[in-house]
């Protein structure tokens, strides 16, 4: 096989793994485009005799489909008294269809006594191939962006508003994020951060039931209200969206002296 052939066939089967493609269905590659061979012609049944009466038409009923998502116990979950024991719920719930195109669960990385907490959006490759969210380009830049305001992963909690990859990167449906909202909200109260610094208009949109576009909720503090009390929420512009446009880190960077402002000792 020629070179390019060779890094052809490399970039297409890198494109369907992305896409979510990671499985071949049979052990002999099919040729798409050959002709298929014409099977020859059965032969013709011989014609029923007239005096033979046709057996009654029996009426099938097809099964109706399950419904791919479906929403957790709140009392249940409620019951968690540690994130361990909150993640071991996430992983035998089986109400969100994306589980089963997942190949991890992304429950969350960093120090489960941070006093601040970091929500994104969803899994992408990289995540659902380590089992962590913000691992790939991304989370990169994140630990990037954090480091400048002197926080590492020891000083942060990061999760997203889902816990399993969509298949190819696509946006999760308002259904699989509402199947992970309770959990997330659990997650968010055992944690009991400081602050909450939502990444992205989705994951802001989601945690604070607003319709506003991020560049109208950035920039200010907001509040999110957990287990009675207020917890200081900063929303700024996500990391993916700062890669495809990195003209607007600026807007960023004073979310982060924002953040970093709070959390020094008054």
């Amino acid at each position: 096989m020629a070179t390019s052939e060779l890094n052809a066939a490399q970039a297409l089967l890198a494109w369907y793994e992305a896409m979510g493609v990671d499985e071949a269905i049979g052990e002999v590659p099919l040729d798409c485009f050959a002709t298929p061979a014409l099977e020859p012609a059965a032969p013709e049944a011989p014609s029923p005799p007239k005096s033979v009466a046709k057996p009654p038409r029996q009426s099938i009923v097809a099964a109706r489909p399950a419904a791919s998502d479906s929403l957790p116990d709140r009392s249940a979950i409620s019951q968690a008294l540690s994130l361990a024991e909150l993640e071991a719920m996430v992983a035998a719930f089986e109400g969100c269809a994306l589980k089963r195109t997942a190949k991890s669960l992304c429950f969350a990385r960093g120090n489960q006594e941070a006093r601040i907490m970091l929500i994104g959006e969803a899994p992408g490759r990289d995540e659902d191939l380590q089992g962590k969210p913000f691992v790939g380009r991304a989370g990169q830049l994140l630990d990037r962006m954090l480091a400048s305001i002197g926080l590492a992963e020891e000083h942060v909690y990061i999760t997203n508003t889902i816990y399993w990859r969509p298949p190819g990167n696509r946006t999760p449906t308002p259904q699989e994020v509402e199947a992970c909202a309770p959990f997330l909200a659990r997650q968010i109260e055992l944690l009991s951060p400081d602050i909450l610094v939502l990444l992205g208009g989705a994951a802001a949109k989601s945690i604070l039931g607003t319709s506003e576009g991020i560049m109208r909720l950035r920039g200010k503090w907001l509040t999110y209200q957990c287990a009675g009390s207020s917890i200081a929420t900063l929303a700024t512009l996500h990391p993916a969206y700062l890669l495809r446009k990195p003209e607007d880190k600026r807007y960023a960077w004073r979310d982060l002296l924002m953040v970093k402002e709070a959390l020094e000792p008054k």
